[in-house]
């Protein structure tokens, strides 16, 4: 069943959003992008005549109810975006009445899922490994089976339009489905365009295909690049991970964060690079800082800024951004591409002195997407990108999955897809 063909006249459908969003000290939304993302899909529910109930979690409250990530903060919000005053249930798994009382072209928000256990399935106040843990699991994995029974019950039917959580088999993206039949479960058009952007990036490539990958640690990325290494024809390194490579080699990295059990990781990629005939560019030089704040993203008084060889960065100077050359050679490498990806920076772009790596990069990509090129940006660092050098409408598709979109490229299955498949 797909989201157009099916009618909700008269009927609740319950519709998990993502609805993580950013909030400043006072609790007003910093970036609605997400927000404004679940729209369509809860447009068209309200339209056809029928009543929405949105679920979503936001932060990491393992559990326990915190006010701090409450969803009642973005209730005027999401009631402004959407044209529809939202009522609210203070408490997800006992909102029967709220869900009752609804009326078609009327809209509901629930409270925060993770502030059950449930939600995300997992065992609290056990260690894992140990015999009670074991049992611990078994009973939360019924536990986790009532609270979807529960959310199950409020509606008609059930949308999957949260692709930042797809592939995550937790209460409300991968349980909940058995408790509706084929018919009555669908992807959202969120979900929807997500699947269809990995497709065209995956399945549909228009060579030269180009991906660029960014970020620290080239751990948390090695399932995607070694995948993405029997499919482009040239890949980007680029960040953080830079270090490791440069390290690689016995270059000297001053202060630059380095994971020095990777080396051999590193290598390795190179290698696999080589024996596919992919072009593997790596930043030849960097802008590198002797007093950035992390903290606050700014430079601490008397910092100097350098522009050195990745590989001969000076002691009590750590790399932060790509340096000129770096920068010419990425947007070499982007010119004339028709298939593209990006996920990860190219430095600490949060400061304003090292954004010049990631603009490079983002700026690289609206030219080449202008002469006809297909670009999908993933992860909330490389959407922040776009979003700061005012971009987002020069590209071909800003994903809002991170995990999801890492895992749906490596190739897993995703089970909110799975899920609503049958599967």
């Amino acid at each position: 069943m797909t989201i157009d063909q099916f009618n909700f006249a008269g009927k609740k459908a319950i519709v998990r959003v993502d609805f993580n969003v950013p909030l400043d000290e006072n609790g007003n939304v910093t970036d609605k992008t997400r927000i404004m993302g679940a729209l369509p899909t809860l447009k068209k529910i309200l339209a056809d005549g029928g009543a929405v109930i949105m679920m979503s979690h936001m932060g990491k409250p393992k559990g326990k109810v915190n006010p701090k990530m409450s969803l009642s903060q973005i209730v005027k919000p999401v009631s402004e975006a959407l044209g529809v005053a939202v009522k609210f249930a203070p408490d997800c798994a006992n909102a029967t009445a709220e869900a009752e009382a609804l009326k078609p072209g009327e809209a509901l928000l629930l409270e925060n899922l993770r502030f059950y256990p449930e939600e995300e399935g997992k065992p609290v106040g056990v260690e894992k490994g140990t015999p009670e843990y074991d049992e611990a699991k078994k009973a939360m994995k019924k536990s986790q089976k009532e609270f979807a029974k529960k959310l199950a019950s409020y509606a008609d039917a059930y949308v999957m339009d949260a692709f930042g959580t797809a592939h995550r088999k937790h209460a409300s993206t991968a349980v909940i489905d058995e408790f509706f039949d084929a018919d009555h479960r669908m992807l959202g058009y969120l979900m929807e365009k997500e699947v269809q952007a990995v497709d065209n990036v995956l399945s549909n490539i228009k060579r030269p295909f180009v991906a660029i990958m960014g970020g620290s640690k080239v751990s948390s990325k090695i399932g995607i690049i070694e995948n993405l290494l029997g499919k482009v024809d040239k890949l980007i390194l680029c960040g953080g991970m830079t270090y490791t490579f440069a390290k690689a080699h016995d270059g000297e990295i001053g202060n630059s964060i380095v994971e020095l059990d990777k080396l051999d990781v590193a290598l390795g990629v190179e290698e696999l690079a080589k024996k596919n005939g992919v072009e593997l560019v790596l930043g030849s030089d960097c802008n590198a800082t002797d007093g950035l704040d992390f903290g606050t993203m700014t430079l601490k008084p008397g910092a100097k800024i350098i522009t050195c060889p990745a590989n001969k960065v000076p002691a009590g100077f750590e790399g932060v951004d790509a340096g000129p050359d770096s920068q010419e050679d990425f947007r070499k490498a982007i010119k004339g591409a028709k298939t593209i990806l990006w996920n990860g920076p190219a430095g600490v772009f949060e400061c304003d002195a090292f954004t010049a790596g990631s603009r490079a990069i983002g700026e690289a990509i609206a030219e080449a997407t202008a002469e006809g090129a297909f670009s999908l940006i993933g992860g909330g660092d490389s959407v922040a990108c776009v979003n700061k050098f005012g971009l987002a409408d020069k590209v071909s598709y800003i994903s809002t999955g991170g995990g999801a979109l890492l895992e749906a490229i490596e190739g897993k299955v995703l089970p909110g897809v799975a899920a609503i498949k049958g599967e």
